[in-house]
């Protein structure tokens, strides 16, 4: 009688991983390149078949799934092969004359093996986007899929065993237990993207073997309104970026902050704009998406009795549908206001004064991004000064992810590290300092010249 299988247990993973780490197969520059290359031909080759799994798992439309997911990948896959070997190239720093003669400078080495957990939410690009970091430095990784988008999961899984070095990269999957059980292994990086509730589970868990982390997380990231703003055009912006994925995106606008008296406008401008990418009736767009799962929705369905209805309101949980939604009149007090939405309700405040929207924003946890539509220089400057937040959008929300020069990540609790392009390099290696000076016994007399006191010391460095 044959034997049933039996899935590899995280504590074998990681071990299987560490000793094809040990091997040093995966530190030789063309290893890496053949990685990142197997991911981006994954991409091409199978990017209709992850756009139907998150189609299945959130309702994405095709366009959506290639924009923000598959080819956003792709995108930074290719940054990383362009620019690999430069990046990689070992940097000389000065060496001071009482060391010479000599060289010193700094190398970037793989950490080892990494751990990587991604959210349901943007289940390709936020966990292929970290793994091709962490391959690009040569590490061995284990990556866990979010068990709530379970469609894609199951995709990603026989795909990377397919198109990368399986020896050094595996995947992880379950739920809760699973993931417990993996951060209760000695990994040498975490990389975890969700939400701060878990973050901080995280952490703790990362504390136990002094691991460090990178922990990409959210938070209510506002959406300042000034008035002699375009607001027509800024309605289209925030509505976009608020319900795409149907709200699912953590550095969507979270809430309005709209400055002296350009509410009322502004309400009109973001129904109209709602009903200009959706129509009448959102349920039955094919670019309208759904919410991951009932207690997703029994959640955001309780934010809907919130203030005064603008748009939207419309559910159906059997379908995991909510209307794009608009709230006006709400209070920082209610409940909306407590957590971050991440869905599609946007609640607007009415503030008098920028400085009273600054105050506000300052108030609460520091967020993943801070969005302001304005014409002022002098409103740029003041926001950027007095205020804290991973990213600033003038005029525009989420865009300036896509700008491939720019860190990706958060400050105080919507984030800890930064990642993309060069910046991954940083997150998924070492700065190694190395200082090499020739073995002579004249140089010695130099490195350790025979001091006999400290003045004579100090008059010595000063020559």
């Amino acid at each position: 009688m044959a034997s049933e299988f039996t899935p590899e247990s995280p504590s074998d993973t990681v071990s299987r991983l560490r000793a094809h780490f040990d091997t040093g197969r995966t530190k030789p520059v063309p290893w890496r390149l053949e990685q990142l290359k197997g991911l981006d031909r994954m991409l091409r080759e199978a990017g209709e078949e992850l756009a139907d799994a998150l189609r299945a798992d959130l309702g994405k439309a095709a366009p959506e799934s290639f924009l923000a997911e598959i080819d956003f990948v792709s995108a930074e896959v290719r940054a990383l092969r362009k620019h690999l070997r430069s990046w990689l190239r070992p940097r000389r720093v000065y060496t001071p004359p009482h060391l010479q003669p000599a060289k010193a400078y700094v190398l970037r080495e793989p950490l080892g093996v990494v751990t990587v957990i991604g959210p349901f939410n943007y289940p390709v690009q936020l966990l292929l986007a970290p793994l091709a970091g962490a391959l690009a430095c040569g590490n061995a990784v284990a990556v866990k899929p979010s068990e709530a988008s379970a469609a894609t999961a199951s995709v990603l899984g026989r795909l990377i065993g397919e198109y990368l070095d399986p020896e050094a990269v595996a995947v992880v999957q379950g739920g809760a237990a699973e993931t417990a059980a993996l951060l209760a292994e000695r990994v040498d990086h975490i990389f975890f993207t969700g939400s701060p509730r878990v973050g901080r589970i995280v952490a703790k868990a990362a504390a136990e073997h002094l691991t460090p982390v990178t922990l990409e997380l959210g938070g209510k990231s506002p959406a300042i309104v000034e008035p002699g703003a375009d607001l027509a055009t800024a309605a289209r912006r925030i509505a976009w970026g608020k319900f795409m994925n149907a709200g699912q995106t953590c550095i969507a606008p979270d809430y309005v902050l709209a400055v002296g008296g350009t509410g009322p406008e502004l309400e009109k401008h973001l129904a109209e704009a709602v009903r200009e990418m959706y129509g009448h009736a959102p349920a039955d767009s094919p670019d309208y998406g759904r919410i991951i799962d009932e207690r997703a929705f029994d959640r955001l369905e309780r934010f809907l009795g919130e203030g005064r209805l603008v748009v939207g309101g419309g559910r159906n949980r059997s379908d995991r549908y909510i209307a794009p939604t608009v709230l006006a009149d709400v209070s920082p007090d209610d409940a909306v206001m407590g957590e971050e939405v991440f869905g599609p309700v946007l609640p607007v405040l009415a503030v008098d004064t920028l400085d009273e929207a600054i105050a506000y924003v300052n108030s609460g946890e520091k967020p993943l991004a801070l969005y302001a539509f304005t014409n002022s220089d002098a409103t740029r400057r003041k926001l950027l000064t007095r205020t804290s937040s991973g990213a600033v959008g003038f005029n525009i929300p989420m865009a300036h992810i896509d700008v491939p020069g720019l860190p990706f990540g958060g400050v105080g609790s919507s984030g800890l590290g930064a990642y993309h392009g060069k910046h991954s390099i940083e997150v998924f290696s070492h700065a190694k300092s190395v200082l090499d000076k020739p073995l002579a016994p004249d140089t010695m007399r130099v490195v350790y010249p025979p001091f006999t006191s400290l003045k004579e010391q100090v008059m010595r460095r000063l020559r």
